[in-house]
């Protein structure tokens, strides 16, 4: 009975001391942008508590469904109780990431990441068609799709987190069709603010003689002109710079109704200057996040049937191709009628309308995307 006891403390003892591995990155869900066609980088960090991380390794490994791969001994680095590594990974998943600490032929501790994708991401920028104004929230069909809230990612399901609105958005059918022409995850960062300005997304400071219909985030000067708070633009890019160097594949900006052909004329933006402020806008950000991110620009300024573009609007819009700071992006006025709310009246995407904004944007990005992945 003795010996017993003492077998049980010494058993309790080493449970409570167990050394415990808690993983911060990569997340559940979480999609990390390829480098390449075939394989992309994830960063891990975590931390080690109860343990001397003196002689221990960090190993990780990927399970693809039924396949498990090889654990991998990782150049890990340690800073205390926290630790960080890389692991080069084959693009797909969604995989199970395992990562474990040892020392010598004793395992210390292990956890793990159920979903890890290491596919293609987007930045979503705009106004209400580019958020979730639609009439119908969408789901993606294939699973792969997440979206980043600023602190988790979760399944694309509408509405999309980051985003104003409670409705639907073009980004789930989007993400399916991106997802199964690639065989990768695809991750969303969803920015789009409903019924903004260019004037509203400017850098803080950004100055112009007349402010947009609405003026949150502006600002009138003493002299008489406006300029923007900066708030949007502070926003989009510290969400930029949330996912790293290179961590996105492209911007997809979609805005233009409240810039073109409002009821107090003097609101409506000039096609020159709705070119100088979203190229001042592109520009700005690639400088503050250290790289020359792709942005796609659509054309937009269809409010309601009778008002259905604006052709100053638009040819600024297509100057930004034209003039290589932006790459073509969808015509979104053309889509009209019933795959508009409100039975065709209104400004805003039905479901069949969404679907279809989607399918316009894949046709855009998909073949520029596999020339993008030639290259790599």
């Amino acid at each position: 009975m003795k010996r017993l006891f003492v077998f049980l403390l010494l058993a309790s003892t080493v449970w409570l001391h167990a050394a415990t591995l808690t993983l911060t990155a990569p997340v559940d869900y979480q999609v990390i942008q390829r480098e390449s066609k075939t394989r992309g980088t994830i960063s891990i960090t975590g931390t080690l508590a109860d343990a001397d991380a003196k002689d221990a390794v960090v190993e990780a490994r990927i399970v693809d469904g039924e396949k498990a791969g090889e654990w991998k001994k990782l150049a890990a680095t340690f800073t205390g109780a926290a630790f960080d590594a890389k692991m080069e990974v084959a693009a797909g998943g969604w995989y199970r990431l395992e990562v474990r600490v040892v020392a010598g032929d004793k395992t210390l501790a292990e956890s793990f990441v159920e979903h890890v994708g290491v596919g293609e991401v987007f930045v979503v920028a705009g106004q209400s068609n580019s958020a979730n104004h639609g009439t119908e929230k969408q789901r993606p069909k294939t699973g792969k799709v997440a979206t980043l809230n600023g602190k988790r990612w979760q399944i694309s399901n509408d509405p999309q987190t980051g985003a104003s609105g409670g409705g639907g958005s073009f980004l789930p059918p989007f993400g399916d069709a991106i997802a199964e022409r690639f065989g990768v995850p695809v991750g969303f960062i969803a920015c789009g603010i409903g019924a903004s300005s260019v004037r509203q997304w400017l850098p803080k400071g950004a100055q112009f003689p007349h402010p947009s219909t609405m003026e949150w985030n502006l600002e009138r000067l003493p002299g008489g002109e406006w300029a923007s708070k900066g708030q949007a633009y502070d926003t989009l890019v510290a969400r930029m710079k949330q996912l790293g160097p290179r961590g996105f594949r492209a911007v997809l900006w979609h805005q233009g109704e409240s810039d073109a052909n409002q009821r107090d004329p003097t609101r409506t933006l000039p096609g020159k200057l709705y070119r100088e402020q979203l190229e001042k806008i592109i520009r700005d950000s690639r400088r503050d996040v250290g790289w020359n991110a792709p942005w796609f620009v659509a054309q937009v300024s269809y409010h309601v049937p009778g008002d259905e573009s604006s052709p100053d609007i638009r040819a600024a819009q297509a100057s930004l191709w034209k003039d290589g700071v932006a790459l073509e992006g969808p015509d979104s006025d053309a889509i009209k009628g019933q795959l508009r709310e409100s039975g065709g009246k209104g400004v805003h995407f039905s479901g069949p309308g969404l679907r279809e904004h989607a399918a316009r944007w894949a046709e855009k990005v998909a073949p520029w995307l596999e020339q993008e992945l030639k290259s790599k």
